[in-house]
């Protein structure tokens, strides 16, 4: 059988299966949502009267609520079918099954949601460093009393120091474009280095700080641990908090001795650096086994929001399954 027919079949599958669970009990795949009014007061300033800044939002929803308020008041206003969320959820589920469809092989659906989320969290990110950056540490540093009147009225005045600051990001971010121009793309090179080496230095610190000093201290914790609880020394807890000290600071020795290269690896020296590849591989293992169960909840998440949120088949009562089985035994005992 030729992919093209096989993609055909599979496609046709799902969209009957589908069209029967849609069918079947309450439906499927409705997205609904609860109003909720919020407002601000901001303070009066140099250049604004007191006010009160008054909005709605509206916040999904499970649809049991929604069909709970519906019984207890049919002109309720509180809860509302969503058009905009369910065609994001549809929009989610098609997304999730043409990713999962790369399983059998490359194909046009997989590369249509590849491009859609890259360009999407692109597009996202794009506009979160605009509102959550641009917007309020550098127009609102080089141009306040705009930022003030059009968009962020309760944003504070910048200090001199930030307004300075500012220009000198600007100044920056101007000379990097200049990797676009056609002509003078090494200007480009010193705000990049600045950046490398800023960078550099912070991440230097922090790592130093988080690891190399937080792993020195706990090497240094007492061999003995005493566990007591109301001035009673108590057993088993002192055994094992005492191993642990232990285990650590025999690890962290036989890892030093395993990348201390300047003495041959021999006798009682190589037998230490033995014991500490075991304690590395048990650390990498470790590590990749927390990766692997990462990726098994991601898998597991995706998996549920296709039975729950979208088919409707994950439920307390187990009554949606029950509908679905038996319009489907109907159907084939009809065929």
């Amino acid at each position: 059988m030729k992919p093209s027919k096989t993609w055909v079949i599979i496609v046709a599958v799902i969209v009957v299966l589908v069209g029967i669970r849609m069918s079947i009990g309450q439906g499927m795949a409705r997205a609904y949502v609860e109003r909720v009014d919020q407002s601000v007061d901001v303070k009066a300033n140099a250049t604004h009267v007191a006010t009160t800044f008054k909005w709605t939002e509206w916040h999904p929803v499970q649809p049991k609520m929604y069909e709970a308020a519906q019984k207890a008041d049919a002109n309720q206003t509180r809860f509302a079918f969503s058009w905009a969320n369910t065609i994001g959820l549809w929009l989610s589920a098609f997304f999730t099954l043409a990713i999962f469809s790369f399983l059998y092989r490359d194909n046009p659906g997989y590369r249509l949601a590849e491009a859609v989320i890259i360009g999407v969290s692109a597009a996202y990110w794009g506009v979160v460093g605009f509102w959550d950056t641009l917007v309020p540490k550098l127009f609102g540093a080089l141009t306040p009393m705009l930022v003030h009147e059009k968009v962020l009225p309760s944003l504070p005045d910048p200090t001199m120091g930030q307004v300075v600051a500012m220009y000198f990001a600007l100044a920056l971010g101007i000379m990097l474009l200049m990797r676009l121009a056609p002509k003078g793309g090494w200007i480009s090179l010193w705000p990049i280095a600045f950046i490398i080496g800023v960078t550099a230095g912070l991440k230097i610190v922090s790592h130093v700080e988080s690891d190399l000093v937080a792993q020195t201290v706990a090497t240094f914790q007492p061999l003995v641990n005493l566990k007591s609880a109301d001035h009673v020394t108590q057993l088993w807890p002192t055994i094992w908090a005492s191993l642990a000290n232990i285990l650590l600071v025999v690890g962290v020795l036989c890892c030093l001795t395993y990348f201390f290269f300047s003495v041959d690896h021999k006798g009682a020296v190589g037998r230490v650096a033995r014991v500490g590849i075991m304690y590395l591989m048990i650390t990498f293992g470790a590590a990749f086994g927390f990766t692997v169960m990462g990726r098994v909840a991601l898998l597991a998440a995706r998996v549920e929001f296709l039975f729950d949120d979208w088919l409707w088949l994950i439920d307390p009562a187990g009554k949606r399954i029950v509908e679905m089985a038996t319009a489907v035994g109907s159907m084939l005992c009809w065929w």
